[in-house]
């Protein structure tokens, strides 16, 4: 049961934050009042590195729909999990007993 909570924990984590930081990338293409797009395309600047709006759009909007699939599937893998004897959330359900119809 200890391990099943971990994995609960971490993976919800794990996915919440990929989930919002890929939605945080997905604003930041835009590059029009997004904090984290400012901070990057002045980190550039700071450098002396030239980047173009539309490339570093394009790298926003592709990171971030990476993110947000990421987070989706550590997600969907997290709730698989299942600890010892708690078996099939159908199991012992008298569904199919109740076909009175």
């Amino acid at each position: 049961m200890p391990i099943y909570k971990i994995v609960t924990v971490f993976s919800t984590l794990i996915a919440v934050v990929g989930v919002v930081f890929g939605f945080m990338l997905l604003d930041a293409a835009t590059l029009n009042v997004s904090f984290l797009g400012n901070a990057v395309r002045g980190a550039f600047t700071l450098l002396g590195i030239g980047i173009a709006d539309g490339l570093l759009s394009a790298v926003f909007a592709a990171v971030g729909l990476a993110m947000i699939a990421f987070g989706a599937g550590v997600y969907v893998l997290g709730t698989r999990f299942r600890a010892r004897g708690m078996g099939n959330a159908q199991e012992g359900s008298d569904e199919d007993s109740n076909n009175d119809g």
